[in-house]
């Protein structure tokens, strides 16, 4: 366990390390803490697959481990001074950790009711229930490409609902709870945005350790421990060492690189799964999938241009011969 923690203290640790700029620059030192991290977390749906327990079960461990591990990290690092600035944020900071403590319970359960192509194009749509919650919240416009997006990715949606009809190993329950915990983790990031001022990991495992408790109720420990130790302390070390890849990367990326790079997982997952367990998603989720994950990237290279555009350095004015 001690390598463990040192790993995830590591993880926690390296976004502050400062880096010789001639041999990696900010930015990309971000582009490759980010995509670790979406690495990291593409096997999560495949663990729920091939761990052999209930959902509660297989959420506790997932919870706990991860929750353990990230906790750890955070003492390592910021002692108890972190978890004091997190306190200090009254209620914002308490309804961001009870957000954050339903997805991880939300995700496996719609896993674990429909198929993973589904639950991953679904979550793709977190950046427009952001986008929505921001409007109402923090009173910020709607864009013409916000309006957009959502345009191409709502009939996106509106296709993988259907098509669940069509295929044996997909449901409308689990697609519903996939969208569910999509607009809890939008929420979540709205209300963590009204607290730029502090860093909100140290919420990230109590989070997950108050979901672990409250599964615990109707978990089953002993069915996934210890005759499937490994896949149950890889599960929670995957999270972990994601959780806080994707937490220090994008400190160094502009919004829309890092929605482009968190996109891999949506296509990447699926493929995974399809190729270790054979789980075919279906022609419905494929082509609602890709008008989703299409939407979302033609709107995100719009953006990364319009920002290069506006940070690009002028040319030097030269003045007319006298």
């Amino acid at each position: 366990m001690r390598p463990l923690l040192r790993l995830a203290g590591s993880a926690l640790y390296f976004g502050a390390i400062p880096i010789n700029k001639s041999l990696m620059s900010e930015h990309l030192k971000g582009l490759i803490i980010t995509a670790l991290g979406v690495l990291m977390i593409v096997p999560d749906s495949l663990f729920v697959r091939l761990i052999m327990a209930d959902p509660a079960t297989i959420t506790f461990w997932r919870a706990a481990v991860a929750g353990t591990l990230i906790l750890a990290g955070c003492f390592v690092v910021q002692g108890l001074s972190g978890f004091r600035a997190v306190a200090r944020t009254g209620r914002p900071g308490l309804l961001y950790t009870l957000l954050m403590a339903t997805t991880a319970p939300g995700f496996v359960m719609a896993i674990s009711l429909t198929s993973v192509a589904n639950v991953v194009f679904i979550f793709a749509s977190i950046p427009i229930f952001a986008a929505i919650f921001s409007r109402i919240f923090l009173g910020e416009p709607f864009s013409r490409r916000t309006v957009l997006t959502m345009a191409a990715v709502l009939p996106g949606l509106a296709i993988i609902a259907y098509g669940s009809h069509e295929s044996e190993i997909a449901s409308w329950q689990g697609d519903l709870i996939a969208l569910a915990v999509s607009a809890s983790f939008a929420a979540a990031l709205t209300t963590a945005r009204k607290m730029r001022a502090t860093s909100m990991i140290p919420a990230i495992p109590v989070s997950y350790l108050l979901s672990a408790l409250i599964m615990l109720i109707w978990a089953t420990p002993g069915q996934a421990m210890p005759s499937q130790w490994p896949l149950v302390l890889g599960h929670g070390t995957f999270i972990a060492l994601s959780t806080c890849l994707l937490t220090l990367g994008p400190r160094y990326l502009s919004s829309a690189e890092v929605s482009l790079l968190i996109l891999l997982e949506s296509v990447l997952a699926p493929l995974l799964v399809w190729a270790v367990i054979g789980e075919d998603p279906g022609v419905w989720a494929l082509f609602g999938g890709a008008l989703v994950i299409g939407a979302l990237v033609v709107s995100n290279m719009v953006a990364l241009r319009r920002r290069r555009v506006r940070t690009s350095p002028r040319p030097p004015e030269v003045s007319a011969p006298r």
